[in-house]
């Protein structure tokens, strides 16, 4: 977790021109919002000093330490900066600052160039790409008649090479996935007459990696896409891997593509963890699950709808709630409501605590167990009292001081692991 005192120093490993200041104004902020944009320039601005504190970012952007940390994290996802980190009286930190990946890269990227199609839509996305196409020139007619170097210039062989070393050029970093694709289970249940190591490529592999990310594929399905595209010369064909893998997803999902949505509570909105109750495992598990994984796990056979995941997306796209805050919300609402997900109802909850202004997972229950207090004294629709049975079990105050058993730690434990 970030504080304001802590120092930091800014290295360019790359040339930032005009042109990439353009590409991440254009194709990366869309995806990463405008605060790790402007983060982004912020830090390439720094590198003339040897030696700052994040107070610097806090005075300079006009923004919470907190929001530095999230744009800090997105610029990292997508390989705009690195960060190394040495512990001390006074944390140290390295930013490591890279340009963005040329417009031919990004917009065949398979993570990057999806998630900025959703991002724009259709309209807008045409139109931007519009602005990168190279045009096209009929040159049948002409000569080349460009001249060779040794047409033009000769060469003084008495003066010997010099050698430059450690000189800034154009460098790029690719976006890194922290869960890997098992290739070994991938293989082991594949005819290895069909698909052996031999034809999985570096570059095919970090190919089904990221496909296999943004479409949320799992290993088995991501088989039977594969072998859906493999050419008459018994190849993977990368062009045809990548559109089975999006119709895949779209068939899945009534023809959505997949969206980027921050994926857990923030650090530095986390309880420190000081005791080992019921409760308190509770809100480890609100914190450190992502609402998709979260909501999953309430299905019997873990496939959420379509009208649910859009729901989440909205809590935290639309609404900005934290990922651990749309948890709670989504177990309380789940909970009270016969496990339906009620929309109205739900923007209605996350107007309220937008309001308010709750951010933490403990705030966020506190005020369920306040508001629900107040409910059960007034009657519904049905002329029926709320029933005090279906309030989520983490209203029971003696959960604050009962200790897990070994049986319901081991529950938490595996959750997570499945997560």
């Amino acid at each position: 977790m970030l504080v304001p005192a802590d120092k930091y120093k800014v290295v360019k490993k790359s040339i930032i021109t005009e042109y990439d200041k353009e590409i991440i104004m254009n194709l990366y902020q869309p995806i990463i919002g405008c605060d790790a944009t402007s983060l982004y320039f912020t830090l390439s601005s720094d590198t003339f000093y040897d030696c700052l504190n994040h107070q610097h970012l806090i005075s300079l952007m006009k923004t919470s330490l907190g929001d530095i940390d999230i744009a800090k994290e997105k610029l990292e996802a997508v390989g705009l900066i690195e960060t190394y980190y040495k512990k001390d009286d006074l944390n140290n930190y390295i930013y490591l600052i890279y340009a963005p990946l040329p417009a031919i890269d990004f917009l065949n990227h398979p993570v990057l160039n999806i998630l900025l199609y959703n991002n724009l839509g259709k309209n807008e996305y045409d139109m931007l790409v519009s602005r990168y196409r190279s045009p096209r020139i009929d040159l049948k007619e002409y000569d080349n008649i460009t001249h060779k170097i040794d047409e033009v210039f000769s060469i003084d062989s008495s003066k010997g090479l010099i050698v430059n070393k450690d000189l800034l050029g154009t460098n790029t970093n690719d976006i890194l996935l922290e869960k890997e694709f098992d290739f070994d289970l991938l293989l082991s249940s594949t005819n290895s007459k069909i698909l052996n190591d031999k034809w999985l490529t570096k570059e095919v592999k970090d190919l089904i990696s990221k496909l296999s990310f943004v479409y949320n594929i799992d290993v088995l399905n991501m088989k039977n896409i594969i072998l859906a595209s493999i050419n008459n010369r018994g190849l993977i064909d990368k062009d045809l891997l990548r559109k089975n893998s999006r119709n895949y997803y779209q068939f899945e999902n009534e023809g959505n593509l997949p969206k980027l949505i921050y994926k857990k509570q923030p650090e530095y909105l986390r309880k420190t963890v000081g005791d080992s109750s019921r409760r308190s495992k509770m809100i480890y598990v609100f914190e450190n699950v992502n609402p998709h994984a979260f909501l999953k796990s309430k299905y019997k056979d873990g496939k959420v709808t379509t009208r649910d995941l859009k729901i989440i997306e909205d809590l935290l796209v639309d609404q900005k709630l934290y990922p651990g805050v749309v948890n709670v919300l989504i177990d309380y609402v789940l909970k009270i409501n016969n496990q339906k997900l009620n929309k109205t109802y739900i923007d209605t909850i996350a107007g309220h605590w937008k309001r308010l202004g709750i951010e933490t997972v403990e705030d966020a229950m506190n005020l369920c167990e306040k508001e629900h207090s107040k409910m059960k004294n007034k009657i519904t629709k049905d002329d029926k009292k709320i029933p005090t049975s279906v309030t989520p079990e983490w209203f029971d105050k003696e959960l604050k001081k009962e200790n897990m058993s070994d049986d319901e730690a081991q529950e938490i434990k595996d959750l997570l692991e499945n997560f």
